[in-house]
């Protein structure tokens, strides 16, 4: 997952070295996010038939092939094959990963599972930036080393899989398979709309984080240093990692509204930070907005797959996705567009409005209808 957000700090390099608008930076990120939501759709459900580690091992072969696109990058067009391959990459381990991970658990070890798999999402995310930043600030070829280390820590991730036990009984060639779309089965559906609702939110806050932020930090606020605005993004995936460890504390029920008080919270520091140009307010969003998400992240993730049956889990947990990935993508882009003309502060804003108001009304459904607690603990 790290490989996915890799970019973030060198997207004003590539803007020097190509010269394209702020604009171009948010399509470049909403074709990452179009591959993933397209790969849940169409096969999110996949290795619930074929089983889980081939669907893993193609995951890491598409990531492979995003950061040799981005080694040999000549252009537009190779940012853009890139992205696509990296997102293909993030759909098809988002779902998958997380079913493989809770089925490898020791039984009654599930709940710190879904915190294990959860956190090296989150955490994977978090740290391609961060390494991404270092490598731009203090290292040579600020444009080439960062994926060259991913590469090799691919090739050591794909030596690992490639010796762990498959967990699906009976696993199926892969020319039984025919795409489908994921469906719900009815056991799942009254938890996934207060899941999907918490899911959307927390990645629209995220999004922001990965594709607009780094811009305004470097723009408005003066921010030179590629480590610093690397290490900024960090502490939201950071702090969501450390959210997701409060679920067992508070339970599902409380830990999903609790999420979108904090979301709230987090989007009203970043209104702060655009409307007065102070780094601090930036820092304390990321922290506390990041630390709302992983609440919401986690519990949404431990009710829908907790309410799933086994052979349909990985399909659920994937459709789970597409609903935060199109909060990832929509924002983005409409920030994007608005930037264009009203410029990044007032577009980012106007997003900020939109995603609060989003925010409440998810929190007040949840605390008047709140999801059954899966009881997802810590051990």
């Amino acid at each position: 997952m790290a490989g996915t957000t890799l970019p973030t700090p060198l997207y004003s390099l590539y803007q020097d070295e190509l010269g394209f608008s702020e604009l171009i930076v948010t399509v470049v990120f909403a074709v990452y996010a179009v591959g993933v939501i397209g790969v849940l759709l169409i096969a999110g459900n996949v290795s619930d038939t074929v089983g889980r580690r081939p669907v893993l091992l193609l995951g890491l072969g598409l990531a492979a092939l995003s950061a040799v696109c981005f080694l040999s990058e000549t252009g537009l067009p190779l940012l853009y094959v890139g992205r696509l391959l990296s997102g293909l990459s993030a759909g098809l381990f988002t779902g998958t990963a997380t079913a493989y991970v809770m089925e490898c658990a020791p039984p009654g070890k599930e709940g710190r599972a879904a915190f294990a798999a959860t956190a090296a999402n989150m955490g994977g995310l978090g740290c391609g930036p961060l390494l991404a930043g270092l490598f731009a600030q203090y290292a040579p070829w600020p444009l080439k080393l960062p994926f060259i280390v991913h590469l090799t820590l691919v090739a050591v991730s794909f030596a690992v899989l490639w010796f762990l036990p498959e967990t699906v009984p009976h696993p199926q060639p892969p020319r039984v398979v025919r795409p489908k779309w994921p469906g719900l089965p009815p056991e799942v559906r009254p938890v996934f709309v207060p899941a999907g609702i918490a899911a959307f939110v927390g990645f629209s806050l995220l999004g922001v984080f990965t594709s607009v932020t780094p811009a305004f930090l470097a723009g408005p606020l003066g921010v030179e240093n590629r480590a610093v605005i690397g290490l900024i993004v960090f502490l939201a995936f950071f702090a969501s990692t450390l959210g997701q460890l409060f679920v067992g504390t508070l339970g599902v029920a409380l830990a999903l509204p609790f999420g979108c008080a904090l979301l709230i919270m987090g989007l009203g520091l970043l209104a702060g930070a655009l409307i007065w140009d102070v780094l601090a307010l930036v820092v304390m969003s990321a922290l506390v907005g990041g630390g709302g998400q992983g609440l919401a992240l986690r519990g949404a993730v431990a009710d829908v797959a907790g309410a799933a049956p086994e052979e349909h889990r990985a399909g659920a947990i994937s459709s789970l996705f597409v609903v935060a990935y199109t909060g990832i993508a929509i924002p983005v882009i409409g920030i994007g567009v608005l930037s264009e003309t009203l410029g990044l502060e007032s577009a980012g804003l106007i997003f900020i409005c939109c995603m609060v108001v989003l925010a409440a009304g998810a929190g007040v459904y949840l605390l008047r209808r709140p999801a059954p607690d899966g009881g997802d603990s810590p051990e």
